[in-house]
């Protein structure tokens, strides 16, 4: 194979294929260069001219490194892998790091495995990282528990590439001793650490990085992007579908820092990628936001490589993967082919490759187990007039805590006249019985109910309802058929199955699209706020890691203080 590539590059053999014409950015020096492109043994083997088995003449088109994508959760998209590549790499994206957080949050280690398998039949490649909090915290009931032993245990294993996303910056920062077993497992093995530490800094920042944590994708504003790059961490630009901080972080790029950006997706929904787009969409954001066009293709690029050890990725140059996408221009950066490994596997946003639909193991289906939910479970008996109450920030992840008058009646909360609705996580892994409660403003839902099997990151079932009576119905609907997403309004009942794990569906993209488009719209026509997307932004009132107060089946939690809180304020 060898002696084949030199051969091809110093032109005494005929290029497998060959990219005639092509303008690419050369991602070492920041340039636009027009020249030829020799591929062979899904290699890069040299541009200048040179003539091929195949050829492709991509004259008036730009050709870019494969984009990476450098955090994502790919149960986020609701898609099985397969599914999701589809829709992916016909957008440009050839590799994802993938923290199957959620996943094995509900099925433990055979969760990662399965997203690491079903990956591995498509041409989207997965490094997979070994999630950390496995639960999140302490004040949750997850499907699943990973120990510091257990991060020893699996941090070796071939398919996992590193350890993911360390939520838990308090158990860094105060030295938890289960934190620091995992932390060393994943330096004594030299595998990368994916941080999440939002608003931390000072030297509370300096003793998270010192734990040997490498990348942010948290960062709420310049000010903490700038911050943390100045002490060596790499700083996610993200663009997710609830959480978004490209147009406003990008900002902080300049000719300096620019090699410690990179950009990720983190939490992306089947129906946005379909809309919009997946990393290209993130390029586009960013450029129209004034970053330099060929500065965001690097940070896409070779930045995520290097951050993540991917050698031999994330460049177009001799001896390095054949992992190409083609864009029209670098503006709308509409993608027109995609290469992995020097094949061409995508087309004009169409998928070229084919997924049969294979075995989904046991592990992974059947996952929830609840027993029979009653109107009466979500009744709120308060002590007194006062309750506290999550208030929603426009994007529908960070929430206030504040304090409302609410009036009772009959010994539950009488919502008439408000816009506060119940919300409520429902335990369903182990059949606990537990169901924690709270009220919540500004959502906007009237006359029925929401409920999902998404409620990051433990993923129990999270409601969202204005009467006991819809809200029951939701969560039996849920039980009946193993997970999903279900609105009932005024007792009609509407839902679409999550077949994998409670998160994801088996369903084709465009079967899985059309009906979730039609549920979400039910939901709107409900009055739930388009300012949030109306299950996605439902699905993060149970994420105890971002402020400022949440709910688990334990009951609300004051993010802030870390411990759980009362309702009576």
């Amino acid at each position: 194979m060898l002696k084949k590539m030199i051969e091809t590059a110093v032109g005494d053999r005929k290029a497998e294929i060959v990219l005639k014409n092509a303008e690419f950015v050369d991602v070492f020096t920041g340039e636009l260069c027009r020249s030829d492109i020799a591929i062979a043994e899904g290699k890069i083997v040299g541009f200048g001219h040179y003539s091929g088995e195949t050829e492709y003449d991509v004259d008036g088109k730009v050709v870019v490194p494969g984009l990476i994508d450098g955090h994502v959760h790919v149960e986020s998209s609701q898609l099985s892998p397969e599914e999701y590549a589809k829709i992916v790499v016909p957008r440009g994206t050839t590799t994802i790091i993938a923290d199957p957080h959620e996943i094995t949050n509900v099925c433990g280690i055979a969760g990662a495995k399965y997203i690491s398998d079903a990956c591995g039949h498509t041409p989207l490649e997965a490094k997979v990282m070994l999630p950390s909090c496995v639960p999140a915290t302490e004040f949750e009931t997850s499907g699943a528990t990973l120990t510091g032993a257990d991060t020893e245990k699996y941090i070796n294993e071939p398919f996992i590439h590193g350890l993911g996303e360390f939520m838990n910056y308090p158990g860094v920062i105060y030295r938890d001793p289960e934190a620091l077993k995992k932390l060393e497992a994943a330096r004594n093995a030299g595998k990368v650490i994916d941080g999440h530490a939002p608003v931390t800094s000072g030297k509370g920042l300096n003793g998270y990085i010192s734990a040997g944590i490498q990348t942010d994708h948290e960062c709420t504003s310049i000010e903490e992007a700038l911050e943390k790059i100045s002490k060596g961490m790499y700083v996610h630009l993200r663009e997710g579908s609830a959480t978004r901080n490209v147009a406003t972080n990008c900002k902080a790029v300049n000719a300096m820092n620019l090699r410690r950006f990179i950009f990720c997706t983190d939490d992306r929904h089947a129906a946005d990628l379909n809309a919009n787009g997946h990393l290209d969409y993130a390029l586009r954001v960013a450029v129209k936001a004034g970053m330099n066009p060929v500065w965001a293709v690097i940070a896409a690029t070779l930045n995520t490589a290097e951050c993540y050890r991917l050698y031999g990725k994330g460049a177009i140059a001799p001896g390095y993967d054949a992992d190409l996408a083609v864009f029209d221009n670098l503006k709308d950066f509409r993608c027109s082919m995609t290469f992995k490994a020097g094949k061409l596997v995508a087309r004009d946003g169409e998928a070229l490759f084919e997924t049969e639909k294979r075995h989904i193991p046991a592990e992974v289906k059947n996952t929830v187990h609840v027993g029979k939910i009653m109107p009466e479970d979500f009744r709120i008996a308060l002590k007194g007039t006062k309750a506290n109450v999550i208030h929603i920030l426009k994007g529908g992840v960070v929430t206030k805590k504040v304090v409302r008058e609410v009036k009772s009646f009959d010994g539950d909360v009488d919502l008439k006249g408000t816009d506060l609705c119940k919300l409520a996580v429902v335990e369903r892994h182990h059949g606990t019985g537990n169901i924690g409660l709270g009220l919540v403003e500004k959502y906007g839902l009237k006359d029925g109910a929401l409920a999902i099997t998404i409620a990051h990151d433990s993923h129990n079932i999270i409601v969202l309802g204005d009467n006991n009576e819809d809200m029951a119905k939701a969560v039996e609907e849920i039980r009946s058929m193993g997970g999903g997403m279900v609105a009932v309004r005024k007792g009609e009942v509407s839902s679409l199955p999550l077949d994998i794990a409670g998160l994801m569906s088996s369903l084709p993209v465009e079967e899985y699209v059309k009906r979730s488009e039609e549920l979400l719209e039910k939901a709107y026509a409900m009055g739930v706020s388009r300012d949030y997307e109306a299950f996605m932004s439902l699905s993060f009132m149970a994420l105890l890691v971002i402020p400022e107060i949440k709910l688990s089946d334990k009951g609300l939690f004051d993010v802030t203080d870390f411990s759980l809180c009362e309702i009576d304020a």
